[in-house]
């Protein structure tokens, strides 16, 4: 995607401007989408991005410019307009000092084994139409729409510390989506797995039992009474139901956040912050996870950051800029939407680690209470971590027993305050895909936690 000789010379003319730092970010991207509506299809596209991005330091001042146009020329004026940009208009010969790039070998964590090219539209369509035929679980659902996404992607990131590492990530996803309607309303049912892996994803997530899981939600939903309302115990399904601590707790834990000290967790480490029951991990190491990579997108091997231990903070999710501004070691958590973003600290496969409970004994003693048995979508106020979030499957607990479903339901809460009023969390810990906007572009994660009982949490509903 781009030789060393002019990587070299760029970061050379990068430095000899006065940059402390300069890194160029490579990117070629192949991306396919598919969309059906009962197996008719509805929409089919593909494209390649392939473009760059340059990045220069003065001390913790940053400027970033990128380009399409990777030629050694194109590149060299886009690197000397960024440094004029800071009054770096001189030249100084000292600066420019040879470069001896160390590449790293991959550890081969995320390797697909069925690569996206081996299969073609019709067997996409033949393996999706088994999620279709299985959400048709009764007469009521009407209709099922499937989307699958696939992405086949190459990075090189130098700097001119000499690092260059090359990364290579694929990821294919399939979300199905069963619509059900009876003179009650509509209701909708949701499934969507995806993985950092190939067309090998049809086997380790069968479309069958994701599709029967979309349909029966809508089912369950239609038969549904509006929930209760009020402050009550909550117990939160495992998988998806860590979307609530990921928005409102693991954001307040990036450096984009805590260095500008908009973060109420700023200067916290060592603090308890959490229920001793609580130990929360970011993990971009986790084999073909949704939101795994090698190295980060500033070319720096991905870690498992324990973020928080049995309540007491440990660290923070640090990019290079944040390092530089706060002190705190770099977590390989440098990420960005494409070459047209520059990084900034992001979560990767964000969850709550395994506890001892067994999910039975979180619903024993629960008088009245809700099970958000799965999450929806949301709104948290950055800095406060202020949440309500849409259940998008609840059931009422009643006298320790799962009882009716519910609909509607909204819980509001603060994400530092929820997390000290976690008091049992379970061993069933499963983590899910989703997509996460910020500052450096939507990335792919994962959020996860056992199923987990929160003493009190505020429950909006119409019941």
């Amino acid at each position: 995607m781009l030789n060393e000789s002019t990587a070299e010379k760029l970061l050379q003319r990068a430095r000899a401007h006065g940059a402390d730092f300069a890194e160029i970010y490579v990117e070629r991207w192949k991306n396919r989408s598919l969309r059906l509506l009962d197996l008719a299809v509805q929409e089919a596209t593909s494209g390649i991005n392939y473009g760059a991005g340059v990045r220069l330091f003065f001390g913790t001042q940053v400027v970033y410019a990128y380009t399409n146009d990777l030629s050694e020329a194109n590149l060299l004026e886009v690197t000397e307009t960024l440094a004029r940009l800071k009054g770096g208009g001189q030249v100084d010969a000292k600066g420019a000092g040879g470069l001896d790039f160390r590449k790293s070998t991959a550890r081969g964590l995320h390797a697909p084994q069925t690569p996206l090219e081996a299969r073609d539209k019709r067997w996409r369509i033949e393996r999706l139409a088994e999620a279709d035929r299985a959400a048709r679980a009764g007469p009521e659902i009407k209709k099922v729409q499937i989307n699958l996404i696939e992405w086949d992607q190459e990075i090189l990131v130098a700097n001119s510390e000499g690092v260059w590492n090359r990364d290579h990530r694929v990821r294919t996803r399939y979300m199905v989506t069963a619509i059900a309607e009876n003179e009650q309303g509509v209701q909708t049912g949701f499934a969507g797995p995806g993985l950092s892996v190939g067309l090998e994803l049809f086997d380790l997530e069968p479309p069958a039992r994701h599709g029967r899981a979309a349909g029966e939600q809508a089912l369950t939903l239609l038969r549904a009474r509006p929930a209760p309302a009020g402050p009550m115990p909550v117990v939160i399904g495992n998988a998806f139901g860590g979307v609530i601590f990921h928005e409102a707790l693991g954001h307040l834990l990036e450096t984009t956040a805590v260095a500008r000290k908009t973060s109420v967790l700023t200067d916290k480490l060592g603090e308890r912050i959490a229920s001793e029951a609580v130990t929360y991990v970011d993990d971009g190491t986790i084999p073909h996870g949704w939101g795994s990579s090698e190295y980060d997108d500033e070319g720096a091997p991905t870690e498992r950051t324990v973020l928080i231990e049995k309540g007491v903070l440990k660290s923070y999710m640090v990019d290079r800029w944040g390092s530089l501004m706060t002190g705190y070691r770099p977590t390989g958590s440098g990420r960005r939407q494409d070459y047209t973003f520059a990084p900034t600290s992001r979560m990767r496969n964000t969850f709550i680690e395994a506890g001892e409970a067994s999910v039975e004994s979180l619903f024993a003693g629960i008088e009245f209470g809700l099970y958000a048995k799965k999450m929806g979508g949301g709104q948290v106020r950055p800095g406060s971590g202020e949440y309500n979030f849409a259940v998008q499957e609840g059931y009422v607990i009643r006298g320790g027993r799962v009882e009716e479903p519910v609909k509607g339901a909204m819980l509001v809460g603060k994400g530092p305050e929820s997390i000290q009023r976690i008091v049992a969390v379970a061993g069933d810990r499963a983590n899910a895909p989703g997509m996460c906007g910020s500052l450096s572009g939507a990335v792919p994660v994962e959020v996860g936690q056992p199923h987990l009982l929160i003493s009190e949490i505020t429950v909006g509903g119409e019941g």
